[in-house]
């Protein structure tokens, strides 16, 4: 596990990220992955009091700003108070997100629920990206959009999830292509990530069986993602733009019958 409360001692690579959804879960592991190489973070959430706190946690490379990321006049304002802070943004990590995919039948299913989690799974890094791409162009920085592998795949009643990451998966290669060549977009498609509290994983630990079903033999952890986000911000992907990469123990390529 990432150490956060040593993660700000980290001396800076002097570039700047701008992560989204990162008071908790993946989010948070990806704001403390990069801080533990060296950048200063930006986290951003819509739960102010806990992303304070988990800023504090992560030392002097982190610093937080509340804002819903569908919101335009909230996301203008948070990417100006990043420049007027740090002066320059070299990569965007779009993780904000309605995450729970079990909404309710498709005959019980509001259009005020289906706008809001496209408004904020899809919404989001559009307007993100708008106003980003201009600061990113400049430093030849990269965005890496969060989706899911429930953009290929389905359980009952998901349908808005799905198809938010769905479209995101489509908005990154579209991305790719518009602010190419000097900005790169890439996506990573998550499993089963274990994404709880420590307390929450000591008090209902997973089962050999969840893990076991895993081909790689065990349920993901945010550090697995985090490693995929940072290598696609990093020189050393210079090459990759437009693509999807799944995070998910192979689950996606196992062939399961009912016996």
């Amino acid at each position: 596990m990432i150490d956060f409360g040593a993660a700000g001692a980290t001396g800076r690579n002097g570039r700047v990220a701008l992560v989204t959804g990162a008071a908790r879960g993946i989010g948070l592991g990806i704001a403390g992955w990069l801080i533990s190489e060296g950048w200063q973070v930006v986290l951003t959430d819509v739960d102010g009091p806990r992303g304070v706190k988990v800023s504090a946690a992560l030392g002097d490379n982190a610093w937080f700003i509340a804002m819903d990321v569908s919101d335009e006049a909230q996301v203008a304002s948070a990417v100006a108070e990043v420049l007027g802070q740090f002066g320059r943004l070299d990569a965007l990590v779009c993780n904000a997100a309605i995450a729970d995919p079990h909404n309710t039948t498709l005959e019980s299913l509001s259009i005020h629920y289906w706008n809001r989690v496209l408004a904020v799974n899809l919404g989001g890094p559009m307007l993100l990206a708008k106003h980003c791409a201009p600061y990113l162009r400049a430093h030849n920085g990269a965005i890496v959009n969060i989706a899911s592998t429930r953009a290929r795949q389905s359980e009952q009643d998901s349908e808005a999830y799905a198809a938010s990451k769905g479209g995101l998966v489509a908005l990154t290669h579209a991305l790719a292509i518009s602010l190419g060549p000097e900005i790169r977009v890439n996506a990573v498609s998550p499993g089963w990530i274990d994404a709880r509290d420590p307390a929450a994983k000591r008090a209902e630990p997973l089962s050999a069986e969840h893990h076991a079903q895993h081909p790689a033999g065990r349920v993901g952890t945010v550090e697995d993602v985090a490693a995929m986000v940072s290598w696609l911000l990093s020189r050393n992907a210079g090459f990759v733009t437009g693509q999807e990469f799944v995070v998910d123990g192979g689950m996606t390529r196992k062939m399961v019958y009912a016996s």
